[in-house]
């Protein structure tokens, strides 16, 4: 296996990381250049990208809100999947929060997929009973 590299995304990734997503899973409405480049000028250190041979495997999305740690759109790319990229780009992800002073993380996580429930459960994730997203479009 090529050397993996976990490292913080630039805008020069972006277009490598809305491929990523389009191909490793269902594409989410705010899954546009426009809505990373905002999220990286407002925190420059909060997505982070798997490289291999220079390609883009995977993306992690990494929050703080100074109160709490979360993490959405982990995506690795369906060949390179069972090699541990998405495990570490969550343990870089923690360790991030971590630094952040964060205590509690929490991710948001497709149901319908049964396959990212067992990873995030192996990662030692346990899902939160009695809790509901409510979500509405303002734009």
């Amino acid at each position: 296996m090529s050397e993996l590299r976990i490292r913080r995304a630039t805008v020069g990734d972006l277009d490598s990381v809305l491929e990523l997503w389009g191909v490793a899973s269902s594409p989410g409405a705010t899954d546009t250049r426009e809505s990373l480049a905002v999220l990286l000028v407002r925190d420059p250190q909060s997505l982070l990208v798997a490289e291999m041979s220079g390609l883009s495997v995977g993306a992690l999305i990494v929050a703080w809100d100074g109160w709490r740690g979360s993490f959405y759109r982990l995506a690795v790319r369906s060949e390179h999947r069972r090699q541990g990229i998405g495990l570490a780009l969550l343990r870089a992800g923690e360790q991030h929060l971590r630094d952040c002073g964060a205590i509690r993380v929490s991710a948001l996580v497709d149901d319908r997929d049964p396959a990212a429930i067992a990873f995030w459960r192996s990662a030692g994730y346990e899902r939160e009973p009695h809790t509901a997203r409510f979500l509405r479009h303002i734009a």
